[in-house]
């Protein structure tokens, strides 16, 4: 076999796969309502950790929520877990595999990262990032998005404004009351 069609035939195989990633992505997914369903589980948990820290309710924003959704597709596809480069959003992305997956897990698998969390000396720290995100003050609105296939799901939340601001963790991140 030549190496052009060797080159041809993987091409096809990886377009192929991304179709057929893609295309589970929405298995499970049976209609607009489950979407909506699922985004506003992610919306109420982000918003009951964040009324523990006196931080404002955020609201869902579909422009945000359509990137997220693009995001977690793209990660799906490419079974990769990385953020989005230069968005200008806040980021936090989850995956998991196995089982049923409630929109509240993931928001709570990254609140729970509050237990590292350093309050004597409130900054960035790589082990917490997701909490900061979750309960900054600063945010106001949240995209959700995310991608299944089979078994495996990737949930991606963008947030406006961003979070996680060096010298700007006192003021937006408070101890839970």
């Amino acid at each position: 076999m030549s190496v052009k069609t060797l080159t041809k035939t993987m091409t096809v195989n990886v377009f192929y796969v991304i179709l057929i990633c893609l295309l589970c992505s929405y298995i499970g997914i049976s209609s607009a309502a489950s979407v909506k369903s699922f985004e506003q589980e992610v919306l109420d948990a982000h918003n009951f950790y964040r009324a523990r820290h006196n931080a404002p309710p955020l609201e869902l924003n579909d422009d945000l929520s359509d990137l997220a959704t693009d995001w977690a597709k793209y990660l799906l596809a490419t079974k990769r877990m990385e953020h989005r480069e230069n968005s200008g959003y806040g980021e936090n992305i989850y995956m998991a595999v196995g089982g049923d997956l409630d929109g509240s897990d993931a928001v709570k698998s990254w609140y729970d990262e509050i237990e590292d969390y350093n309050w004597r000396r409130p900054s960035f720290q790589m082990n917490t990032g997701h909490f900061t995100q979750v309960v900054w003050k600063g945010s106001k609105e949240l995209g959700v998005g995310f991608a299944k296939c089979g078994n495996t799901i990737y949930v991606v939340c963008n947030y406006d404004p961003p979070g996680n601001y060096i010298n700007m963790f006192q003021k937006n991140v408070s101890p839970a009351n």
